[in-house]
């Protein structure tokens, strides 16, 4: 696929990290975002900046959403500018943010009935450093051709990606994705707050519980980050607030009962308030230093 033209809008630390790994694998690679101190260090390593939607379009086959809610998307596609109106024949939309399922659906009907072109939802778990060594695991929505065709692409970031049914169905599997890594984030860090206290030198529990029930990717990369209070940028609490609000709506429509969920999320919002919700994950542990002379 070294012949794709890649078209990435949105270059925060998620599409700074899929961009910089399609440009290392041979990849021609276009930017567009309105913060140009965003696209300067990929720029420097190869990759083109567009000024314009259409000038994106113009130099892409195949354009990556990563984005941070359902309004920035459509805006960025249907409004003022959008890319939809410099649609052409043959081009085909990944959005790899993760925004709420009915949305991404009405979406990618839109964009089809529209231009024609087919919209592959690709919500992403793995973060930045999963991305920049290519092995994201993906959550795919959309018409199983045109899956099959992002699959291609996508290969160059994602070492498992799982076809999960029509648009939106990726969306849908990213909120059940969310629920699960909130928890065992916050559990991780209360268990490493304990470890802490408790005088046990937490950066060995991972080794020490290494396949046993209680490991997981969580646990094994981000005890010792807690442990060190280390909050180099790899996903925001403020991300994952907004993706369990999307859960709490989408969860009230179905009907689902949620409470571990909704207490976390309420705790992620005590972590927003409090103004770290900009910050790493592993600035959870802050949520248990709150008041305490540490």
């Amino acid at each position: 696929m070294s012949q794709t033209r890649i078209g990435v809008v949105g270059v925060g630390v998620m599409g700074s990290a899929i961009a910089g790994r399609f440009l290392e694998t041979g990849h021609t690679v276009t930017l567009r975002d309105r913060d140009a101190q965003k696209t300067a260090p990929l720029a420097e390593k190869g990759a083109a900046v567009a000024e314009s939607s259409s000038a994106l379009m113009d130099a892409s086959d195949v354009v990556i959403l990563s984005l941070n809610t359902a309004e920035i998307v459509e805006a960025v596609v249907f409004g003022t500018d959008g890319l939809a109106g410099h649609a052409r024949d043959g081009m085909l939309l990944i959005d790899m943010s993760s925004t709420d399922p009915k949305a991404t659906a009405a979406m990618g009907a839109r964009l089809r009935a529209e231009t024609g072109l087919g919209w592959v939802d690709a919500p992403l778990s793995g973060g930045a450093p999963a991305a920049t060594e290519g092995r994201l695991t993906l959550m795919m929505g959309g018409d199983a051709e045109e899956v099959e065709r992002a699959k291609g692409v996508l290969s160059a970031v994602a070492a498992n990606m799982t076809h999960m049914g029509p648009c939106g169905a990726g969306q849908t599997t990213k909120l059940i994705n969310q629920v699960l890594c909130a928890c065992n984030f916050l559990a991780v860090a209360e268990a490493t707050r304990l470890a802490l206290d408790a005088g046990v030198d937490a950066e060995r529990i991972p080794a020490a519980l290494a396949g046993g029930r209680a490991d997981s990717r969580i646990l094994q990369e981000f005890m010792g980050k807690m442990a060190r209070f280390d909050l180099t940028p790899t996903g925001r609490i403020d991300n994952m607030l907004k993706d369990l609000e999307a859960t709490q709506r989408f969860s009230m429509e179905l009907r689902t009962p949620m409470p571990l969920t909704n207490l976390i999320t309420d705790l992620h919002r005590m972590m927003v308030a409090a103004g770290i919700g900009g910050e790493d994950s592993a600035a959870y542990m802050k949520l248990f230093d709150f008041g305490a002379a540490r």
